[in-house]
């Protein structure tokens, strides 16, 4: 397969960053909160476009509030990436130098009995300083208190997922090409890196190559197992492509598999997930999605080895809110992209998943992946 040669989506502009500043702090005030705090991570990148080259333990803090400037704190030696940034043009940026006190930099922005929302990632040093020095203020993390914040994509944000997935897909048909049998997992998943990268990600996050027993481990990436003849094997790999990212599980065997059961696990899971994804349309609690699914695989008899939740949100990160698990109401908006990826796991004898990326549309869902989901046959 050639490498696709449809370009990169174009960058995002120092409105595309103002408009998602502004309607966080909205987002905050209807929420009753005085504002929105956001340190280095994923948050602080989708609402400014900007990444240090380095993770420090000097505070970096972005403030967000209904009635003032959104304005970055950070330090000064850092300044200049920060005015780098694509949204900066958009930020009011405020240094504090080595040796003197950032929190009372941030303290001086906030309200004195103010609630905010905080960003999951934020280092406990940091918010322990910010109550510290603000000690009648009162903290919510992202996740509880504005869960939607980066669930429901725009139309450039959906062309950036599309992308990633369609990579991910030409991934996938060239490993099928590959030698399996004789080799160790870490060299289909050295394979797969290589694949995903060719194909246009700038970043490789995971490639899970579980063989035989291995795929009876959801979380089992690669080892020094020889994959052998019989196999079934579980591949799901992904990672970020214009920033936005990719993930994708299918399962195949090295020719015909050694376990009888291999085949009749395989349709129903493939069953689940096909159950799953028709089940998506606005209105449905995200909660449904997994309950669909997992009422496939237990009328099938193997609800016990069904251990994980159906579904993640995926964007700038490839795990985010919002979660196709039990207890989760929120429901489906267009535009929420998330996995649908039901599996079986039969400890000491394998594992079958099959995961695509789903977006909500108007009256349904669209797959952003569209490999088959037949079992797949290596060599």
């Amino acid at each position: 397969m050639s490498v696709p040669t449809t370009p990169k989506p174009a960058p995002f502009t120092v409105d595309d960053y103002a408009a998602r500043m502004t309607r966080a702090a909205n987002a905050a005030g209807e929420a009753g909160l005085a504002g929105v705090l956001v340190a280095l991570g994923p948050d602080l990148a989708w609402l400014t476009g900007y990444q240090p080259t380095a993770v420090t333990e000097r505070l970096t803090l972005l403030v967000l509030t209904p009635d003032g400037p959104p304005t970055l704190i950070v330090p000064a030696l850092e300044r200049p990436d920060a005015q780098a940034a694509a949204g900066a043009g958009a930020l009011t940026l405020r240094d504090w130098t080595d040796g003197s006190d950032p929190y009372q930099v941030a303290g001086s922005l906030l309200h004195p009995d103010g609630r905010y929302g905080i960003s999951d990632s934020t280092w406990a040093m940091h918010l322990l300083g910010l109550q510290r020095t603000r000690p009648g203020t009162a903290y919510l993390s992202l996740t509880d208190c504005l869960p939607m914040l980066r669930a429901v994509k725009d139309a450039d944000e959906l062309d950036r997922l599309a992308a990633a997935g369609a990579a991910a897909d030409a991934a996938y048909g060239e490993i099928l090409k590959v030698r399996f049998a004789g080799r160790r997992e870490t060299d289909v998943a050295a394979d797969l890196a290589g694949l995903l990268r060719r194909f246009g990600h700038e970043q490789v996050d995971f490639t899970v190559v579980g063989s035989g027993p291995n795929g009876a481990n959801p979380h089992h990436e690669a080892g020094e197992r020889v994959i052998g003849a019989g196999d079934a094997v579980v591949l799901d790999f992904g990672g970020l492509l214009a920033g936005y990212g990719s993930d994708t599980t299918r399962t195949v065997t090295v020719g015909e598999p050694d376990d009888p059961e291999v085949g009749q696990v395989h349709g129903i899971v493939r069953e689940a997930q096909q159950a799953a994804f028709e089940a998506v349309r606005p209105g449905v609690p995200c909660q449904e999605i997994d309950r669909v699914a997992r009422r496939v695989i237990t009328d099938a008899g193997y609800g016990e080895f069904f251990i994980h939740r159906t579904g993640h949100g995926i964007g700038v990160t490839t795990h985010e809110p919002p979660y196709m698990v039990e207890g989760e109401l929120t429901p489906l908006v267009p535009g929420m992209c998330f996995s649908i990826e039901p599996g079986i796991y039969l400890p000491g004898r394998f594992g079958v998943r099959i995961e695509d990326i789903v977006t909500v549309t108007a009256d349904g869902g669209r797959r952003l992946n569209n490999t088959s989901h037949d079992l797949g046959l290596v060599g």
